[in-house]
């Protein structure tokens, strides 16, 4: 048997999930699951470590990423469903002066 590969999608509000699993790596499949217990399986792009997130759903660049219910930042280029998903497609909208 292999072992699970879980991700928990917390709100939802929520476009990411947060891996909880080790050894993701390009073309993984990983279980996302919600607090109703729902389960949707999604392969991942990229090497994911254990903790950050991956996109439960295609992101134009410019949209809202939210995470346990919060913006967490926007897009800065277009986003798949299963890319991981940080500071390298992700844009933090917090301190930036400019809002």
């Amino acid at each position: 048997m292999m072992d699970l590969k879980l991700a928990l999608k917390v709100d939802d509000l929520d476009n990411v999930a947060t891996i909880f699993a080790n050894d993701i790596t390009d073309g993984t499949a990983v279980e996302v699951r919600d607090k109703k217990g729902n389960m949707e399986e999604i392969v991942v792009h990229g090497d994911v470590p254990y903790g950050h997130k991956i996109a439960l759903c295609d992101i134009a660049k410019g949209e809202k990423i939210m995470k346990y219910g919060e913006c967490i930042g926007a897009a800065s280029q277009p986003i798949h469903k299963g890319d991981y998903v940080h500071v390298h497609n992700l844009e933090a909208l917090r301190g930036r002066g400019d809002l």
